[in-house]
């Protein structure tokens, strides 16, 4: 007999970037799970930010879907892998329900997950200053792909009753999709803004004293303002799916293990948790340190540093001398390390934050100056006015602790940094066929068994990374 996957599940779209579902569905994540419900969190894209407050509120690793990326078969068993024991699923969308990579196909857009794992979706309107044309919205939304099942909506930036009114007539009697939701104009609803995004839930618990409460907020506004049960009753009209064989989610046949240190800290938080789940699988102990915070590395085989800010935190990672020494000499001494973006940085010689001029990334709480970082690869690090946002496909030219050259993977880069003054002689081991990288096509510094690059991959679309990486280390041992 076939194992089915029934559980209920819904997904949250927007109409347009900023249309504030990130907040609502961390509300409706808070509401569920005080209402006794195991949630489990999805984000579609590539997001790190999103989802550390979907963990934050519902106590499980949130974890990201993205059509570009995966294969559908990758991407249906990262959603099987996640949903174990869960009694619902929350999968908020990126952007507007239909961007994608082109302005022709759905693909690594929202409605491509819709219609990938058959879920109902939830359209939230951004309806400031607007009644009658909601209903234009709707009704041209559910008409443009009838494949994506919009089954009802969350009326956002309410002005007033009238206003949720005349919305709500308009786009029931136009459209019959019920408005499960109006969600009043608000500040509770915003969440800190960041150069990358939102601030991570890591470094918001950590720095502000009214954390805690903000998300009270959001969830109260949630519970007063949206239909909970109505949610629920239309998550529950999602299909059985197919459970998909395990290809990616499987232990290592060696019972072998080795101890990898993860960075983990308010500079360092950007991990994809199907990662960090792979690794285990492949044999790794993930022994987590704080680049900011201790004074030394812990007894590791090997180190994976992945994103974030530290440029935000780089006159702390400075002071911690020990800490830079202690990265520099393991990389010296031939320990197998992998850096992802803030973990590049990190690396370099140095990180300048003192650039002039108005770029919209430019933050008051960066502080100016020049920052001695590890120094593990050569290179300086500048925060610039350039903001790279993209997918890159790219392949291995070298042989590294990642893959074998030849390897091919699709990822994404995501960064206001650049790297300069590398030397002539540097070695990179990966060119890129689409992306901006270190250096024009090159990209992923190579210092003995130090790997360090823009790309961010996830495991699950380059399905070498995990078992590769653990081998690797494995084999220096």
């Amino acid at each position: 007999m076939t194992d089915m996957l029934d559980i209920p599940r819904i997904l949250i779209a927007g109409d347009r970037s900023s249309a504030g579902k990130t907040t609502i569905s961390i509300g409706i994540m808070s509401v569920l799970r005080d209402m006794g419900y195991q949630v489990q969190p999805f984000k579609v894209g590539l997001d790190f930010i999103d989802p550390s407050y979907h963990t934050e509120v519902t106590g499980r690793y949130s974890r990201n879907l993205d059509g570009y990326l995966m294969s559908e078969a990758a991407l249906q068993e990262v959603y099987s892998h996640a949903v174990e024991g869960a009694d619902i699923a929350i999968i908020e969308g990126v952007r507007g329900l239909f961007e994608g990579l082109s302005a022709t196909s759905d693909i690594g857009s929202t409605a491509q997950i819709a219609k990938l794992l058959d879920c109902p979706v939830i359209l939230v309107i951004n309806a400031r200053s607007i009644t009658r044309s909601t209903a234009a919205l709707v009704s041209g939304y559910k008409s443009f792909d009838p494949g994506v099942n919009i089954v009802g909506v969350i009326l956002n930036n309410i002005g007033s009753s009238r206003h949720a009114d005349k919305a709500r007539e308009a786009i029931e009697t136009y459209t019959g999709t019920p408005v499960i939701g109006e969600i009043p104009r608000n500040d509770s609803m915003k969440i800190s803004m960041r150069h990358l995004g939102l601030i991570p839930a890591l470094e918001g618990r950590r720095k502000l004293a009214d954390f805690d409460e903000n998300l009270g907020k959001i969830k109260n506004i949630i519970k007063e303002g949206i239909d909970i049960e109505r949610l629920i009753s239309l998550a529950g009209r999602a299909q059985p799916l197919i459970k998909p064989k395990e290809d990616i989610f499987k232990p290592a046949v060696s019972k072998d293990t080795v101890r990898l240190g993860v960075a983990l800290d308010e500079a360092f938080n950007f991990y994809y948790r199907d990662n960090l789940d792979l690794l285990e699988l492949a044999g790794a102990e993930l022994v987590y340190f704080s680049p900011v915070n201790d004074s030394a590395l812990p007894q590791v085989d090997g180190l994976y540093i992945g994103g974030g800010y530290p440029e935000l935190f780089a006159r702390e990672l400075e002071d911690n001398e020990g800490m830079r020494h202690a990265v520099n000499q393991a990389s010296g001494e031939m320990l197998p390390i992998y850096a992802e973006c803030g973990g590049l940085m990190y690396l370099t010689q140095e990180i300048k934050t003192d650039v002039t001029g108005t770029g919209k990334h430019n933050i008051a709480e960066m502080e100016g100056g020049t920052f001695s970082m590890a120094g593990a690869i050569p290179g300086r690090t500048l925060m610039g006015h350039k903001r790279v946002v993209s997918y890159n496909v790219g392949s291995f030219v070298i042989d590294n602790v990642i893959g074998r050259a030849g390897a091919s993977f699709i990822g994404h880069e995501f960064h206001h940094s650049e790297i300069v003054d590398i030397p002539e002689d540097t070695a990179f081991a990966i060119r890129l066929t689409r992306g901006t990288g270190i250096k024009g096509e090159l990209d992923g510094i190579l210092v003995g068994n130090t790997m360090a690059a823009y790309a961010h991959l996830h495991a699950a679309s380059y399905i070498g990374f995990a078992g590769y990486f653990v081998n690797f280390i494995m084999e220096r041992l």
